[in-house]
């Protein structure tokens, strides 16, 4: 049964990670190099795409990891999975106070209604993503080496 819950949070991080690496890293420049109004609409419609799925992964994500430590409690790298629940806290805690407002914000938008630092604040929500992104990165690497 605990190599069961490892292997499904392992791959649910896993994917998770790649879902957001893939936005920072991919998606987001595809958006910036559309013409005109493109890449703001893509953002907004992004926004509330991702927006209603990103919580549940990231709350259910870190609810297996910890359910892992507990259950895993006197097993080798229980450590590793303690310190990787301690990361997605802190990637939650990053999301509601960094991201989700700006997000919030930017996904109403259009290319009548925005103000006129739409740009700037979009480029303030990716540097928040891309250490949210290091910081889940880190998460899910320490979660396969406590497989290990």
């Amino acid at each position: 049964m605990l190599t069961a819950l490892q292997v499904i949070t392992t791959v649910s991080v896993g994917l998770m990670v790649g879902v957001e690496f893939s936005v920072a890293f991919v998606m987001n420049r595809i958006f910036n190099a559309l013409p005109e109004d493109s890449d703001q609409l893509a953002r907004s419609h992004g926004g509330r795409m991702l927006g209603a799925v990103m919580p549940v992964w990231y709350i259910s994500s870190l609810i297996l990891t910890a359910v892992w430590a507990i259950a895993g409690w006197h097993h080798e790298g229980t450590g590793l999975v303690v310190t990787a629940a301690g990361l997605l806290i802190v990637s939650v805690i990053m999301s509601l106070l960094l991201l989700v407002p700006i997000n919030n914000q930017g996904k109403t938008w259009t290319p009548e209604n925005r103000p006129a630092d739409w740009k700037e604040q979009m480029n303030r929500w990716d540097r928040y993503h891309y250490v949210r992104v290091a910081v889940i990165i880190a998460a899910f690497t320490l979660l396969v080496t406590a497989l290990t």
